[in-house]
């Protein structure tokens, strides 16, 4: 069953912890500067301190163009966070502005767009209800970006808190029939300039049952997403990690099967 708001969520109201640590990580970003680690009393101690800063940095960053949601593996709960429009959506093609940009870190990603809404509800979703909400499943580019000098220094629940690192988003064309792929087969390349920076086969740590994934976010997430809604995207963890670009770079990531996706940075 869903669970229920007043079983975890931290109403940001009640957390002048979060708040503070919310000011330092909207004004690093915001300016560019950014910051080794939040101070020791301002850290989330717990999984819902870390969602209750994800809360008042949306709520700042906003509206809410979608979700990313992942897992360390196949079988492990999945951790989830909102993706601000500031972070910017664009079509593959698009070239990307410099504002806000100091990583230019990309991802290959596989995302979903849904065709209709998923309400919060006590009865769960089943799979195939998930399956019949979702209109499109694209190739798809997350932009990385942060708060702190280096992502991988800092604290999981920090990171988490500073919206999983998600600087904006990047989708190419629909996949007709991608119901019936066998993601266990299907394969990716990312390009930095022409040069491959990675290659790999059902590379996704979370596994490749993604579906998995929506599922738990309309049921077990509605408590902060609110309900999945139209029109939103959702992204489904990485298949390739980290890969650095810079200024002027073009960054290309090519599926076997799911197509491909590209862009610029200005």
């Amino acid at each position: 069953m869903a669970t229920s708001v007043a079983d975890h969520k931290i109403p940001v109201l009640d957390n002048e912890r979060m708040y503070q640590a919310a000011e330092l990580l909207l004004k690093a970003r915001r300016e560019l500067t950014p910051i080794p680690e939040l101070p020791t009393e301002l850290r989330p101690h717990t999984l819902d301190e870390a969602y209750a800063l994800q809360d008042i940095m949306i709520a700042v960053m906003g509206p809410v163009g979608g979700w990313k949601v992942g897992a360390p593996s196949a079988d492990a709960t999945p951790v989830f966070s909102a993706m601000p429009l500031w972070g910017g959506f664009a079509a593959s093609g698009s070239r990307i502005a410099p504002s806000f940009r100091r990583l230019r870190e990309v991802e290959a990603e596989i995302a979903f767009f849904l065709g209709k809404d998923l309400p919060s509800r006590a009865e769960p979703y089943t799979r195939q209800e998930v399956i019949d909400a979702i209109a499109s499943a694209h190739p798809a580019i997350e932009l990385l970006e942060s708060a702190y000098v280096d992502i991988l220094a800092v604290d999981r629940f920090s990171l988490l808190g500073d919206l999983q690192a998600n600087g904006g988003f990047a989708y190419g064309a629909a996949v007709p029939g991608w119901q019936s792929y066998n993601l266990a087969e299907e394969s990716v390349t990312v390009t930095i300039d022409g040069s491959v920076r990675f290659e790999g086969t059902a590379s996704n740590p979370a596994g490749t049952d993604l579906l998995r994934l929506i599922t738990w976010l309309a049921n077990e997430g509605s408590y902060r997403t609110g309900g999945l809604k139209f029109g939103q995207w959702i992204t489904t963890g990485s298949w390739s990690g980290k890969s650095h670009a810079n200024a002027g770079s073009r960054a290309e990531v090519h599926f076997s099967r799911f197509g491909e996706v590209n862009l610029k940075f200005d």
